[in-house]
C-alpha cells in the first residue's frame, strides 16, 4: 500500500511540474503578444498624428486659396451679384 502512495505522489508531482512548466510558457507567450501588440497600437497612434496634422495641413484655408488662384487660376469676382427668390 505504501509503494502505491508513493507512486502516485510521483506521479502527481510529475504532472504537477509539468503542468507549471506548460503554463509558464504559455504566460510567457502571452506576455510576448501583448508587448507585439503594444508596439503596433504606439505605431499606428503615431501614424494617425502625422495623417492628421497631414490633413489639417493641407486642408488650411490659405494653402486651398493659392492652390485655386495658381493652379486652377480663379480669382475673385470683380461685381457681386445678389438673386433674390421669391
Amino acid at each position: 500500500m505504501r509503494t502505491v502512495f508513493v507512486v502516485f505522489m510521483g506521479v502527481a508531482l510529475t504532472v504537477s511540474a509539468i503542468a507549471v512548466v506548460v503554463s509558464k510558457h504559455r504566460s510567457r507567450a502571452l506576455v510576448n503578444d501583448l508587448q507585439q501588440l503594444a508596439w503596433e497600437r504606439d505605431r499606428l497612434e503615431t501614424e494617425w498624428s502625422q495623417l492628421q496634422l497631414e490633413e489639417a495641413a493641407l486642408a488650411s484655408p490659405i494653402r486651398v486659396e493659392a492652390m485655386a488662384r495658381g493652379r486652377l487660376q480663379m480669382a475673385e469676382p470683380a461685381q457681386y451679384i445678389a438673386v433674390e427668390q421669391p
